[in-house]
């Protein structure tokens, strides 16, 4: 006679056991696993800089390499020594990975102390995040730089100081573009550029005309002047003042000279001159597009260059059919577009 209760027992305890035997199995692939990812996660802290900025995303280095390890974050998060980081970063999770572009912190604000003059003096406030929300602020213009170095302090890689007319300056070399004084300036003043960006509009007050001219000597008065100058109409107004698109500017400077306040900034160390060659036939093509009338010559004769007057823009250059301009100096310029 056939005994089912041992049969039953014995079946439950073999299923018993096959049961415990694959909890085991998933136990111990989920301990492989997280022993890789605790590898991968220590070697990425290893590599990061450690200076906890938060540009990544994350408050901490340590967050930022828990999550790349866990597939959570993008590899090319960290702007600290962009490539460097980058580079490593991807050899240890074995991707191949582009750096995103270095930038460097800027001040879109030329008003310091003889541009716009004070109206008070704060002597317990002396932190821009107090004293910014207080009636505007210590200068005239109550959209400008505050000027008491918050941002400067507020650096983890002591890339800024505080200049003579209360202006943060920056150390290129050291500055990450981390973008920490960028979040940590009360009327964000400060701005993230590449490197190579070397022309941009250094104000942000929305005024314009009277309103800018008595507080600022040197603000944006919202005339257009420069959009309607530029050759790539890389600008456009926007609550008074020309919005500028990266992509399109060519750097070329004519809004810098343009510009009736000199409201921009060229960061080129040296403009170029436009020299015209022998090949000259005097057609004066050149001459029509030159804003700054530093051509001259006669109709079917050989053109000049007025060295002072000329900026080093280009233009001419792009529509001389006879190639007989060439830009030398600093900057130096494309080829001739085709």
């Amino acid at each position: 006679m056939t005994d089912w209760g041992t049969i039953i027992k014995a079946l439950a305890v073999l299923g018993g056991a096959g049961l415990l035997i694959a909890v085991l199995l998933l136990l111990v692939v989920r301990l492989k696993r997280s022993i890789r990812v605790d590898k991968r996660e220590a070697a990425v802290r290893a590599v990061l800089p450690k200076a906890n900025c938060g540009a990544c995303g994350f408050p901490r280095c340590n967050g930022y390499a828990a999550a790349v390890a866990a597939g959570k974050a993008p590899l090319n998060a960290c702007v600290v020594r962009v490539p460097d980081v980058t580079h490593r970063i991807g050899d240890i999770m074995g991707q191949d990975v582009t750096p995103t572009e270095p930038r460097v912190a800027f001040l879109i604000c030329r008003g310091g102390g003889t541009e716009t003059g004070s109206r008070a003096k704060y002597k317990r406030a002396a932190d821009c995040r107090r004293t910014a929300p207080l009636p505007g602020g210590p200068e005239t213009c109550i959209y400008g730089c505050v000027g008491l170095g918050h941002c400067a302090r507020a650096c983890p890689f002591s890339a800024m100081t505080r200049g003579e007319r209360g202006l943060p300056v920056v150390n290129e070399r050291k500055c990450t573009g981390c973008g920490k004084c960028v979040k940590e300036c009360p009327p964000q003043t400060l701005l993230l550029i590449p490197p190579s960006k070397l022309v941009v509009l250094a104000c942000v007050s929305p005024d314009r005309e009277k309103a800018v001219a008595d507080v600022c000597r040197v603000g944006c008065i919202g005339c257009g002047l420069c959009v309607k100058v530029c050759p790539t109409q890389a600008l456009s107004m926007d609550k008074n003042l020309p919005v500028m698109d990266f992509k399109k500017c060519i750097d070329c400077g004519i809004c810098v000279r343009k510009c009736p306040t000199g409201s921009f900034i060229d960061r080129a160390p040296g403009r170029p001159k436009a020299v015209i060659n022998p090949r000259c036939d005097g057609c004066q093509a050149c001459v029509q597009v030159c804003q700054f009338k530093a051509i001259e010559g006669e109709p079917g004769r050989l053109h000049k260059v007025v060295a002072n007057k000329c900026i080093g823009c280009g233009e001419c250059r792009k529509v001389c059919p006879a190639d007989a301009i060439d830009i030398v100096g600093a900057l130096g310029h494309a080829k001739k577009p085709v």
